[in-house]
């Protein structure tokens, strides 16, 4: 009897575990497209469903068949994903659209964004497929009716979903394929443009009354913005500010909608039921209550769910609820584990593309570390809580340091004492009255104004301490870009160290670690450097890098809507090539594209040496640079070729007034021009004598006035570099400096291309051959580069 019961338990076991064996085969699979830099040929995919169908059967290779259905659905997604946007051939076109507001549009002071779903796209007399969706700007004041839900016929200017590609940088080609973005434009100036009709009633239209109501009933702007965030998930009002502070104290995850947030409310729908039946025991002769309390807890997780957003960890936490509300209904026990994975099947299954994002590893592996490491309290009690709570900090905290570097190349080391403060203030005290706010703004407006009041009385003191706690030195910690196997490795560590007691020499789990935290990299040798051309778009930014020491020439541009490359583009490229320390910054001139982000750069180095063409322009207090300037560093020679030694600073715009650095080690030669033009390019010529190979960053981004046939030719160079934004409308580089360059055989590359272009020199030899980030990490949602020229 006893060999029969263990059989049995043996048995319930491997049937219990097998949702969850099952659903991380079929996320395997998913993650090996992910992998790929190209998918596969059409009907690859259904042969590897058909060979996962006949897999199923038998019981040792179900796993992989399981693995075999994730790849070739989710192959089949992407697939379908990119064939849905925008022809390559169609770019830079104006269409007629159809379509419909979605989401919260975005007001700034120079332009609207909005994301629009088409209905019906016209270009001339042909009408095209249009699934998907438009990320829009509507540039000056966008109709004060450009509302959620509401129907437009719009006059458009689109191109295909592209971004920057830099180390560390954010990656908006992945991000568009996540969100169903197939195209990006903005919206022209025509008579055609009219609103159709009326908005219909829809989610996002209460989103936006309910953000309306917050905003009339909150005096303070910046308490109404964090109020909006922790309500209904609407993160419009928070700026660049805000975020940083967030991201210091690692309380980011409190400002959006979580899957917690959902939970209260769906055990505060419960609850209620739970009083109704007390109040009237007769009616648990109608219903059972827990069955009651199941479909009321997912109506009300569903309900705040979609006015949150619908964002993946909300989205995960109202499918863990209908998980266990279902098992109640159909009066079944269900465990944690098991509502987790059907949770992730269900996603995985809807919508395989969300694997992209973040915030599902984020939110998925936050709820496992949890149920894997954490023990349930042996007592209740304030100090039996307060225990739990630092344990969930500290398992959340350094279980999910590993995908928070990887992702985001940063974590807080505050982030323990702030969470500890913050979370059970938000979630017990502030979300629950935002709660109670929205379900007065919607049945019973005016009890809104004393909730928000309330609400208001917690959010400010708690931002005040946390913006206190974001100015703690090393409160914010950046780490250089990791290799994929020190990733991988401090997953398993941070896993090993956090599992039960029971499990022996738990601490050397934290060794694992070491890599992630202090990745290797090599350092250029004596006489030798590296260059990188950071992609910033229209703009220019390149890091200069010797065995000890760091130059950054030029940081990118910062634009009208406050959008500035300088912070989102430089600093995070120097953090994931290891700069921690940058010990001379020059502006080339005072032109926005080129100085605009020094600012920036300098808030996050503010020791670095300062160097300007045109100290004036430049936004920030610097000495002037001028011929004759010149520095060893690791014996490689630095000299400033111009502008002339005591040329005035005028105060318009001059583009010859440019710092020109050559930068000379044993093997090579970097070339740095800034927006020259052909009036001093004989004078930086002459200045260049022999010597080795030379590459040169092109004049002013490869503009018609600069790169004349007798510069090109006096330099002879190996290779030119192009800092240029894709389809720029200066249309650089002009096509006549394009030819000019393929003429003379000289390589062009373009960071519009190619995304970042690194080059090495070293000291035993030539530069080595120009290596493009679209062409060292290709992705299959990443556009592809073109050749260099010739």
């Amino acid at each position: 009897m006893e060999a029969d019961r263990t059989s049995g338990s043996a048995g319930d076991a491997y049937e219990a575990s097998s949702p969850p064996a099952a659903t991380l085969a079929l996320l395997a699979g998913v993650l090996v497209v992910h992998l790929l830099a190209d998918l596969p040929p059409r009907g690859f995919e259904f042969a590897c469903a058909a060979a996962g169908c006949a897999m199923l059967v038998p019981r040792p290779t179900r796993l992989v068949g399981f693995a075999l259905l994730g790849f070739a659905w989710c192959a089949l997604r992407a697939g379908m994903a990119l064939d849905a946007r925008l022809p390559v051939a169609l770019e830079g076109g104006d269409f007629d659209v159809v379509g419909e507001v979605i989401d919260l549009p975005l007001r700034r002071a120079d332009a609207t964004r909005f994301v629009f779903r088409p209905e019906r796209v016209r270009d001339g007399d042909d009408v095209l497929a249009s699934g998907g969706e438009f990320r829009l700007g509507w540039y000056g004041e966008a109709p004060a009716d450009l509302e959620p839900c509401s129907r437009w016929q719009l006059r458009l200017r689109l191109k295909r979903p592209r971004g920057p590609v830099n180390p560390g940088g954010f990656d908006a080609e992945r991000h568009a394929l996540e969100r169903g973005i197939v195209a990006t434009g903005y919206v022209r100036e025509d008579a055609g443009n009219r609103r159709l009709d009326p908005p219909a009633a829809c989610i996002d239209g209460t989103r936006a009354r309910i953000a309306a109501g917050i905003d009339a009933r909150v005096a303070d702007p910046g308490v109404a913005a964090l109020l909006r965030a922790l309500a209904i998930g609407d993160t419009r009002g928070l700026g660049e500010r805000e975020w940083e502070v967030a991201r210091a104290t690692g309380v980011a995850h409190l400002l959006s909608i979580s899957g917690f947030h959902i939970g209260i409310a769906a055990m505060f729908a419960a609850l209620v039921v739970r009083l109704a039946w007390r109040g009237v025991p007769s009616l648990g002769l109608r219903m059972a209550m827990p069955i009651a309390q199941a479909p009321a807890a997912f109506a009300t997780a569903l309900g705040y769910g979609l006015l949150a957003g619908a964002s993946l960890p909300t989205l995960r936490t109202v499918l863990m609820i209908a998980v266990v509300a279902l098992a109640r209904c159909s009066r079944r026990a269900i465990g944690g584990v098991q509502a987790l994975a059907y949770a992730l099947l269900a996603i995985l299954v809807a919508d395989p593309l969300a694997t992209l994002s973040p915030g599902f590893w984020l939110s998925f592996g936050g709820v496992a570390l949890l149920m894997l490491c954490m023990a349930p309290a042996p007592r209740a009690g304030l100090r039996a809580g307060l225990r739990q709570l630092g344990t969930a900090q500290l398992v959340m905290s350094l279980g999910l340091l590993p995908l928070t570097i990887g992702f985001f190349g940063q974590a807080s080391a505050a982030g323990f004492v702030a969470n500890f403060v913050a979370v059970p203030l938000v979630s017990f005290v502030v979300v629950p009255l935002c709660l109670l706010a929205v379900l007065a703004l919607l049945a019973w407006p005016p009890l809104a104004a004393p909730l928000l009041a309330l609400a208001a009385a917690g959010v400010g003191p708690l931002w005040a301490l946390l913006e206190s706690i974001a100015q703690w030195p090393g409160a914010q910690l950046q780490f250089a870009e990791p290799p994929a196997w020190a990733l991988a490795l401090a997953l398993v560590g941070a896993t090993w160290a956090l599992l039960p007691r029971a499990l022996p020499a738990r601490p050397l789990g934290l060794l694992l670690m070491l890599p992630l935290l202090w990745p290797p990299r090599a350092s250029p040798g004596h006489a030798a450097f590296e260059a990188r051309v950071i992609d910033v778009g229209q703009g220019l930014s390149v890091l200069v890098s010797t065995r000890s020491h760091a130059l950054l020439y030029d940081a990118g541009a910062k634009y009208p809507s406050g959008f500035d490359l300088g912070r989102a583009a430089v600093i995070p490229a120097l953090h994931a090539l290891g700069v921690s320390d940058l010990d001379l910054l020059v502006v080339s001139h005072g032109d926005s594209d080129h100085a605009g982000g020094a600012a920036a750069v300098l808030s996050v180095f503010p020791r670095a040496d300062r160097l300007a063409g045109e100290p004036a322009r430049s936004g920030i207090a610097a000495a002037p640079c001028a011929h004759g300037q010149s520095w060893r560093w690791d014996g490689v020679f630095f000299q400033m070729l111009a502008p002339e030694d005591g040329a005035p600073d005028a105060p318009r715009a001059d583009n010859d007034r440019s710092c020109v650095l050559l930068v000379s080690g044993a093997g090579g030669r970097l070339l740095l021009t800034g927006d020259i033009g052909r009036r001093i390019e004989p004078a930086v010529a002459a200045r260049v004598r022999p010597g080795p190979p030379l590459v040169l960053v092109v004049p002013h981004h490869g503009s018609r006035s600069s790169s004349s046939v007798e510069f090109v030719h006096a330099l002879a160079p190996a290779a030119a570099l192009v800092s240029a934004a894709w389809r720029s409308r200066f249309g650089h580089p002009h096509p006549q400096v394009v030819a000019r360059y393929a003429e003379a055989g000289i390589p062009l590359w373009n960071t519009a291309d190619a995304g970042s272009l690194a080059v090495s020199f070293p000291a035993d030899g030539p530069p080595t051959p120009v290596q493009g980030e679209r062409i060292r990490h290709p992705r299959y949602w990443r556009e592809r580069p073109a050749p260099a020229q010739p």
